[in-house]
């Protein structure tokens, strides 16, 4: 009898071991995007269980929200953080590291004002507020580029979430708001808001990697297996979304948008853009974030090794994939530091001072 007992009791602690499952908190900004959506598509499809985790999903206003919750430890991975912020953060001595990309480009991005607005054009827009989730933002250094683009200048404005901003524009509490589709393109079709500009317009934001996937160090150090088999899952669940339709009617009924807006999501995300072992832009991204006075100067090629150490992990599937070219990033730094001070003056930043 003891050792049937005893049988039971270590076949039960085999099992209890075998569904034993890991937990990671993850920080999400601006709950609606198709971006936004990976972790809790993918763990309602089972993916995340299949390696072992269980995801605890936090949805912030923005990537600077997002940024604090990493910085103080509260989640253990931030998903949509504005490279520069990060990067300003690591300068000053952020305990954090990018560990992916989470979205490359602007091409989502776009601008609209109510259907009555005087504003028919970013020409007719000097002077005029516009929307941002959070001061230190991807969606602030939009708008500063938007802004140099267009020759114009605008007063940014912190708004939150697309839903948050979509009130305050149509309230005229701020002139122009910003979305990235699909969210909030069913107005657009509706007539009730017209898309004045897009993020595609501007050149230099094309190919510069917007947002990351960050961690704080103390995880890095002692979750490194556990944000291998996130990483894993995150890219599955990716195949999943652009390969099945289902995906379209998971996020569908996850967006709370209509069905003909949700699927358009891919056409302005495509997968390219959103995979995570890409990262692109860095010399770029240092030159506006030095411009814009995000950083005093572009990083050296050992805090660009620290701040994001892609090319340093030994294990497949996890950061690896980066390989980014370092060399290429900082052979340019000191022409980024002279262009940086010929190009925009102290008057000019203090315009758009947040």
């Amino acid at each position: 009898m003891i050792r049937i007992l005893a049988s039971l009791f270590l076949a039960a602690l085999s099992a209890s071991a075998a569904f034993a499952q890991d937990q990671l908190k993850i920080a999400i900004g601006q709950r609606g995007g198709w971006e936004q959506c990976v972790s809790e598509l993918g763990q309602d499809k089972g993916f995340f269980k299949k390696h072992g985790l269980v995801l605890d999903l936090l949805y912030t206003q923005g990537s600077a929200e997002t940024l604090q919750s990493v910085i103080s430890n509260s989640v253990d991975i931030g998903i949509g953080l504005g490279t520069h912020g990060m990067l300003a953060a690591f300068v000053k001595g952020a305990p954090i590291r990018g560990v992916g990309g989470s979205f490359t480009s602007a091409d989502e991005q776009f601008y609209y004002v109510p259907a009555d607005s005087p504003i028919k054009t970013m020409k007719d827009a000097e002077g005029k507020t516009i929307s941002i989730s959070t001061n230190g933002s991807a969606s602030n250094m939009f708008a500063l580029h938007l802004a140099r683009h267009f020759g114009v200048n605008l007063k940014p404005q912190p708004t939150g979430a697309y839903a948050a901003t979509l009130t305050a524009t149509l309230t005229k509490q701020v002139d122009i708001g910003f979305s990235a589709a699909p969210f909030n393109l069913n107005y657009a079709d509706e007539g009730r808001i017209r898309v004045i500009a897009s993020g595609s317009e501007v050149p230099a934001l094309r190919d510069m990697t917007s947002r990351l996937i960050v961690v704080n160090v103390a995880g890095l150090e002692k979750k490194r297996d556990i944000l291998k088999r996130y990483m894993a899952a995150y890219r599955e669940t990716l195949d999943w979304m652009y390969s099945d339709p289902a995906a379209i009617d998971a996020y569908t009924k996850w967006s709370q948008l209509p069905k003909a807006v949700a699927s358009r999501a891919p056409e302005y995300m495509t997968k390219r853009n959103m995979d995570p072992g890409r990262i692109s832009g860095l010399a770029g991204i240092q030159e506006d974030a030095v411009k814009f006075k995000y950083i005093p100067a572009p990083l050296t090629d050992a805090q660009l090794k620290d701040a994001l150490p892609v090319d340093r992990s030994p294990e497949p599937g996890f950061m690896e994939p980066h390989r980014i070219s370092y060399d290429w990033v900082v052979a340019g730094r000191d022409a980024f530091e002279a262009a940086a001070a010929k190009e925009v003056t102290d008057a000019e930043i203090e315009k758009y001072d947040e």
